[in-house]
């Protein structure tokens, strides 16, 4: 949401006439249906900022269905309203606005919640989580800006000066747009390294030697490509915190997989060849064991035995830098959003 404008009735001039529902003259019509409009808008922004906070859309479920149906209702209001000396433009564009916001928030991000859990478990269903809360939000957008339009109508029509200064609320609503735009962009250079670790380190539990070898060639492309593209990134107003974040992790990625994970994957490959030369081994008969065959195992052993220890303290160096790079971006990214998009109206 970026480009959402309250314009507040300032006064208004001239002389117009009582008309029906207890109005007294355009402006107090004007200003009933600014107020259904805006409350909407503000419950609208607390649930976004709710998302965009790390709650999760699961998580805050119950705000989405609660905002439909108070969206539902304050549509249903401002609709049943008269027309104002046969004008239906604003009314009608204000209800049409809570119309769209019910569609959006039982569509678009009821497949938001849906989507979610599947979001973290590949690069694509990620980019494609974030283009459709990316959708949603522009739908939004664009029915504001038609509010705004047909506001600025009425009151020109009916001799209503307006403030031309946004609220607090429209401020945050129009600065969460780039916000939001400027994450994805370096959550997503982030997150392609992210899930090829993810995936190597998966396939490396489950000693899985061509998926690890497949995922660490991609992770290393990925942390690469990554650090020349966050290298030419711009600063979100003098905020390098992102990017800085980022670059820490792609640094350790990389490292990782040409440094680290090949003495990883080494010990699993000495681990093979000497269960196989156990097995090997152990079905010749004593009295038939020939030299050659006692110093193969012997040395499977010993090449065994040293990857184990040179595994463990490799290991426990990635797992202490990984969890420490990690817990750089997390604190970055919550730091970052709390900073651009505040959580209450």
């Amino acid at each position: 949401m970026k480009k959402i404008l309250l314009i507040s009735v300032l006064m208004v001039l001239g002389c117009i006439p009582a008309m029906s529902q207890g109005f007294n003259n355009a402006g107090e019509y004007m200003q009933f249906i600014n107020n259904e409009h805006t409350r909407i808008k503000k419950d609208l922004w607390n649930y976004m900022a709710a998302l965009a906070h790390g709650k999760g859309a699961r998580k805050v479920e119950s705000k989405r269905q609660e905002l439909i149906s108070t969206t539902e209702a304050a549509e249903k209001k401002v609709k049943n309203m008269r027309d104002w000396d046969d004008n239906t433009e604003y009314r009608d564009s204000v209800s049409s606005y809570l119309d769209i916001c019910t569609t959006v928030l039982k569509e678009d991000f009821a497949k938001i919640v849906d989507m979610e859990e599947i979001a973290e478990k590949s690069y694509d269903a990620m980019e494609a989580y974030l283009m459709v809360k990316e959708a949603a939000n522009n739908k939004l957008d664009e029915a504001a800006e038609m509010v705004a339009a047909a506001q600025q109508k009425f009151a020109t029509e009916f001799g209503i000066t307006l403030i031309d200064e946004q609220s607090k609320l429209d401020q945050k609503l129009e600065k969460s747009g780039p916000v939001f735009d400027y994450y994805n962009v370096v959550y997503l250079i982030f997150f392609k390294a992210y899930i090829q670790e993810f995936n190597m380190m998966q396939a490396i539990n489950t000693g899985d030697i061509n998926a690890a070898e497949q995922n660490k060639s991609a992770m290393i492309q990925f942390s690469k490509e990554g650090l020349t593209v966050l290298d030419s990134t711009k600063s979100f107003k003098s905020d390098l915190t992102l990017i800085s974040a980022s670059k820490k992790y792609l640094t350790f990625c990389q490292k990782e997989g040409e440094e680290k994970i090949p003495v990883i994957l080494d010990f699993y490959l000495k681990k093979d060849n000497f269960e196989k030369q156990n097995v090997s081994f152990e079905s010749i008969p004593k009295n038939k064991r020939t030299q050659t065959d006692v110093d193969n195992y012997n040395k499977a052993v010993s090449d065994y035995n040293a990857s184990i220890a040179e595994y463990n303290k490799v290991n426990e160096e990635l797992n202490v830098n990984r969890a420490k790079n990690l817990e750089v971006w997390n604190s970055a990214a919550e730091s970052f959003l709390d900073r651009h998009i505040p959580q209450k109206r």
